[in-house]
């Protein structure tokens, strides 16, 4: 079978492709077994090395458990914060007067462009220098402001590009029936473009999670990765075992905000390909702009 994008291989590249597949999985094997047999030979992988995670509570309670709490904490609040600001910069850059497409487009292209760990940097040193907020809160603060200036620029072209991908079929439907450019926004293309930008915007989501971390190696926040030194320190260096650990919690962090955004995204396309709705003339009345009025349609008269 042969199509445009794809033949189907002969019996030699099946062969080759069979090959190729051995040799990499016994390349993979060996790196494996490489990796092991060094660290065994380092006593990483002594059990006394792993006891601590599953015989002492003292472990989660002391050094994972609230370095988690702060992750979860610092990753909210930059969620919350930066998901309806990169909405309203990205709307912005839409919108119909140049000074507005022109502030919010240089904001975000601005943030867009530095580091978010020179932005937590900067943030920290305003704080100390122009706020009274304790050196115990500022590495928050500063993380928080860090993970919400860059993630809510790139959240913005997200938002952008989401609108832009609709028919301008919308844009002229809502037109037609008289809604203003606010209305067409709130009623029609957003919410027909949220399930376009899902994807993205969870992908971003899981970079503010793991962002979180760069303020541990930098501003020494008690985060959840910055929780493995002190936790090595006391356990007799398993530095293997606590990032090993570690690195579980995140992907099972990570997992759980992308199976949840897979499961709203089936839901939200079931709902509009089931939705049946027909909006009636005294709604379309309500949206139309004010001082113009959409007359009901009556009953068509009988003919003659």
């Amino acid at each position: 079978m042969t199509s445009v994008l794809y033949d189907v291989p002969g019996p030699r590249a099946r062969r080759r492709n069979v090959l190729f597949t051995i040799v990499f999985l016994v390349a993979l094997a060996a790196l494996i077994w490489w990796v092991g047999r060094s660290l065994a030979d380092k006593g990483q992988l002594e059990w006394a090395k792993w006891e601590p995670f599953f015989t002492d509570s003292r472990a989660w309670t002391t050094y994972i458990l609230p370095g988690l709490e702060n992750t979860l904490i610092a990753a909210s609040l930059a969620m919350v914060i930066a998901l309806p600001l990169g909405a309203l910069f990205g709307i912005a850059r839409l919108s119909d007067h140049w000074w507005v497409r022109g502030a919010a487009g240089t904001v975000v292209e601005f943030f867009r462009a530095i580091p978010v760990l020179i932005l937590m940097f900067f943030a920290n040193a305003a704080y100390a220098e122009f706020t009274d907020i304790s050196p115990e809160n500022r590495p928050l603060y500063a993380v928080v402001t860090g993970l919400v200036l860059y993630n809510a620029s790139v959240l913005a072209e997200v938002v952008r590009a989401g609108i832009l991908s609709l028919p301008a079929g919308q844009s002229d439907a809502a037109k037609a029936v008289g809604m203003r450019k606010g209305q067409m926004m709130r009623y029609v293309l957003l919410p027909q473009s949220v399930t376009a930008m899902l994807p993205a915007l969870v992908s971003q989501l899981v970079v503010i999670v793991k962002d979180t971390a760069l303020g541990g190696a930098l501003l020494g926040f008690a985060e959840l990765l910055a929780s493995v030194r002190p936790m090595s320190a006391n356990y007799g260096a398993n530095t293997i075992a606590s990032f090993t650990v570690v690195a579980v919690i995140f992907v099972l962090l990570n997992f759980a905000l992308t199976t949840f955004a897979s499961w709203l995204e089936g839901r939200l396309r079931r709902g509009r390909r089931s939705t049946g709705a027909v909006v009636g003339a005294d709604a379309v009345a309500d949206l139309a702009t004010p001082g113009e009025h959409v007359a009901p349609r009556g009953p068509d008269k009988p003919q003659s």
